[in-house]
């Protein structure tokens, strides 16, 4: 056999490695592509999560709920 070949068959052999591994592990390498020898692989879209908004009336009540425990723990100090 040819040296190139052999070559191409392993470099084949890579593409069809990294793309079921990328399947497997689901980082986002999806799609691979052997172009003149070397691997390529373009990464698909991430997900990105939506921004979760409270709303001020929200904030009020976990803001004034943080002030009563911080006032029972100060009135439990002056206690002890």
């Amino acid at each position: 056999m040819n040296t190139n070949a052999i070559l191409a068959q392993i470099d084949s052999e890579i593409a069809r490695l990294t793309q079921a591994r990328a399947l497997l592990s689901n980082t986002g390498q999806v799609e691979v592509a052997v172009k003149r020898g070397k691997i390529a692989a373009t990464p698909s879209a991430k997900k990105t999560k939506k921004k979760r908004n409270l709303s001020p009336e929200a904030r009020k009540r976990i803001a004034d709920a943080q002030r009563k425990r911080w006032a029972a723990l100060r009135a439990k100090k002056t206690k002890a």
